[in-house]
Formats: structure tokens, C-alpha cells, sequence
């Protein structure tokens, strides 16, 4: 159902089903569609209100018709993952489109979303199905094992999924050494078994500093 149209337009083919998108993604769309706002990231009344107090922001927006539906954001590139029952966890601002059956929620991130501004908690997507995550730049998609534990930036972190462990160390980036670090910066690690999608453009952050 879910297919890169480009490496920046996602195109959706429906027959009668539904996807959850984030809202003004929709670019173009032929045959017979129907939209609808979806309050609290697409979890009701509850989701609603535990992002309101979490600070975590997703607006999505329920697609249900026949035919194709084509989906894009700021020509942000789109990955595509498959879920088999398993969670995926990504920035909200990160993700385009689920199926319409995956399961949306929310998780505590810990000092990752303080220093990001994003809030203390990420997006998560469960079951079986497609998710389409956007990247800022062609997202690299780096393996965790036991013996090879993984840092990232919190500026360029996309998404996870797998059996990952976070944590969070202090240290230095970039930025600290072109002068726009203002404080102690810190960084993501990551222990297990899994995959971590990462993007080559570092978003605005506070810096990654606390």
C-alpha cells in the first residue's frame, strides 16, 4: 500500500482502507477521498491529554477513500519500515504517515527530548504494517549489537527500533568546537540489538546543550 513515488513523495493506494497522516502532508490525490483531523496524535480524548502534558507535539490527520493519495513535507526525504509486530520509536516531527491499523503512543525519552526541545517523550508505532519516517536528507540506518554500542547526536537521530537500551552521556560535538555550543553537550548511546536510523543534518536543537 505504502511506495516512494520519489525519494520525497510518498504515494498511499487505497481501496476502502485508511492511513493516518500528518496533517497538510497531503500534496495530490486522484479518485475519491476523505479527511479528517485527528485529535491527540491519533489516540483520542487520552492521547490528547497525555501530550499535552508531556510537550510532545503531532498533529495527524485520518485519509480513508479509494484511490492514491501522494504525501510530502518540505521535501523532507521519506524512509519506508515495515513493522512486524514490534515498536518503532521516532521524533514526532519526524513521522509522515503510519497504516492506518498501527498503534500510536507515546514513550518517556528522558533528557534525549529535554535537549531537543521536543519534551521529555517520543512517538512510538506498534503492530503490523507500514510507517513512513522523514529525514532531512537520506537517513542512515545504523545496526546496534552487543559488542558495538552506537552515540548519536540528539540533532541527528531519527528513530529506533529493536531492543535498544538509551542513555545519556556527556561530551563534545561539532558545534562545540565552531563556537555555537553554549553549555555541556550531550549525546545519545544506545546498547542491545537493533537499528538506529539517523539523519546527515543536524536539526535546530537547543544546541544539545543543558
Amino acid at each position: 500500500m505504502f511506495r516512494l513515488q520519489s525519494s520525497k513523495v510518498l504515494a498511499v493506494d487505497m481501496t476502502g482502507d485508511a492511513v493516518k497522516a500528518k496533517n497538510g502532508s497531503m500534496v495530490a490525490y486522484d479518485g475519491e477521498m476523505a479527511f479528517k483531523k485527528l485529535s491527540g496524535g491519533g489516540e483520542g480524548l487520552r492521547g490528547m491529554v497525555t501530550r499535552r502534558l508531556t510537550g510532545e507535539q503531532m498533529t495527524l490527520m485520518e485519509v480513508k477513500g479509494h484511490g492514491t493519495c501522494f504525501f510530502a513535507d518540505r521535501a523532507s526525504e521519506i524512509n519506508l519500515v515495515g513493522l512486524q509486530g514490534e515498536k518503532l520509536f521516532v521524533e514526532s516531527s519526524n513521522l509522515l504517515a503510519t497504516d492506518g491499523g498501527l498503534r500510536t503512543g507515546t514513550s518517556f525519552t528522558g533528557l534525549r527530548g529535554a535537549s531537543q526541545g521536543n519534551g521529555l517523550f517520543t512517538t512510538t508505532i506498534e503492530g503490523h504494517g507500514q510507517a513512513a519516517i522523514m529525514s532531512d536528507g537520506p537517513a542512515v540506518l545504523l545496526r546496534v549489537s552487543p559488542q558495538y554500542p552506537l552515540t548519536v547526536d540528539p540533532g541527528a537521530y531519527v528513530a529506533h527500533q529493536g531492543n535498544l537500551r538509551q542513555s545519556f552521556q556527556s561530551g563534545v560535538t561539532f558545534r562545540t568546537f565552531v563556537g555555537e555550543g553554549g553549555g555541556e553537550a550531550f549525546q545519545i548511546r544506545f546498547e542491545g540489538d537493533g537499528l538506529v536510523y539517523v539523519q546527515p543534518s543536524e536539526r535546530n536543537t537547543i544546541a544539545g546543550d543543558v
